[in-house]
């Protein structure tokens, strides 16, 4: 495919000219990092050395100083730089310290920029920040935006709201049950089996996957830690369940938003909200086709407010906002999202029937909250999901 995301002028920007820094492109699996990667060495005009540690044998670091050296061996005598990819470096363990040591020995050797790539949040924030702090800059790459899909595939909104925006799996929506038995074989068994299990110790592999299950039949939907114990077998307790959300969560895969409130601790031991990162995860899952599920009003409401937050969680810098839910009896605010002092109350019209609002009792409680309506009468979903959403957060 010769669709050219925008990620890829970004860092070809910068990658074209001398920088003190290593780039690091971190986003989900199958969004396309190598994709732009390879677009980026297609379009420089000196050496590119392209490398994956994405194999199912672990790596050590002799790896990275093989590729080190791929990298000076290719530095041509008239001068010119060398564009180094690490792709899921990651998975090499100890990787960062090598390639602090490599990094800051590369005065006396010809130019090399190098660029990493990663699909889990957690190992390369962890490496990153002990042994890289002020050596790199962190770009992040989400999930395909409505706007791309139109414009590679030439998809209406709804099919983008179902299909979620794999750019791989965009061959195989005419036969909808191959379309989900790609998605379950090659992103979330992947991502599972893979990627999850190899950023911590998983004591219970098992409730894993069936926590990600259940997240994916509840989409947008509070779910209390005692229902879940409830329905997982083998659940173990509340504190294993919050922790194996977060660890879905830096796979890109899956959040708990917690409740908003002005005391920290009572919002930590809150139900948690369930947002799929991406509706093909919700859909792939589910027995209903597209047509099902448009004329199901109360599960079509779901997947929108799903792909809402989702939008949320993919183009917010969880450094600069924080993103959570309000309720209060049977009033609820669908999302809060903060920044510093100020919140943002979101309701997101979908016409799903039995929804009690709570938008003017939060505003009551919090009266500088600022509101932001979301389909219906406020913003055309095709508006929202086509721009950034700290656009509207102003």
């Amino acid at each position: 495919m010769n669709y050219r995301r925008q990620m890829v002028e970004k860092l070809l920007a910068v990658l074209s000219r001398t920088t003190p820094v290593i780039h690091v492109l971190t986003g989900p699996r199958q969004v396309g990092k190598t994709t732009i990667a390879q677009q980026i060495g297609g379009s420089v005009s000196f050496p590119f050395i392209y490398a994956t540690a994405d194999s199912p044998l672990p790596f050590d670091t002799a790896w990275i100083e093989t590729q080190w050296r791929r990298a000076i061996a290719a530095a041509p005598l008239t001068g010119e730089p060398v564009l180094l990819v690490l792709d899921e470096v990651q998975k090499v363990r100890g990787w960062s310290e090598t390639v602090k040591l490599l990094w800051d020995g590369r005065a006396s050797g010809p130019e090399i920029r190098l660029l990493i790539l990663g699909s889990s949040a957690l190992l390369m924030q962890e490496g990153l920040t002990e042994s890289l702090a002020g050596r790199f800059l962190l770009h992040r790459c989400p999930h395909w935006t409505f706007p791309e899909c139109r414009e590679a595939f030439g998809w209406d909104l709804n099919q983008w709201l179902f299909f979620g925006g794999y750019p791989g799996g965009a061959a195989f929506v005419a036969e909808e049950t191959t379309w989900k038995r790609y998605v379950m074989d090659s992103l979330i068994e992947t991502v599972l089996a893979r990627d999850v299990l190899q950023m911590t110790k998983i004591i219970k592999p098992t409730l894993l996957r069936h926590l990600f299950t259940l997240a994916a039949t509840l989409p947008a939907q509070v779910v209390s830690y005692t229902k879940m114990l409830g329905q997982l077998q083998d659940a173990g307790n509340t504190t294993t369940l919050a922790h194996y959300l977060k660890l879905l969560e830096s796979a890109f895969l899956a959040s708990g938003l917690e409740l908003f409130s002005r005391g920290v601790q009572r919002r930590r031991g809150s139900s948690p909200k369930l947002i799929l990162w991406n509706n093909a995860l919700v859909n792939a899952l589910s027995t209903r086709t597209l047509a099902d599920s448009l004329a199901d009003p109360i599960w079509w409401g779901r997947l929108v407010e799903n792909a809402v937050g989702a939008h949320l969680c993919n183009h917010l810098n969880s450094v600069e906002y924080s993103m959570t839910y309000w309720r209060e009896r049977d009033r609820e605010v669908d999302f809060v999202v903060s920044r510093g002092r100020e919140n943002w109350a979101l309701e997101v019209k979908s016409g799903r029937s039995g929804k009690i609002f709570g938008l003017a009792k939060f505003r009551g409680r919090y009266p500088q909250a600022r509101a932001l309506l979301i389909g219906g009468p406020g913003i055309p979903l095709e508006e929202f999901f086509s721009l950034e959403p700290a656009a509207f957060l102003s």
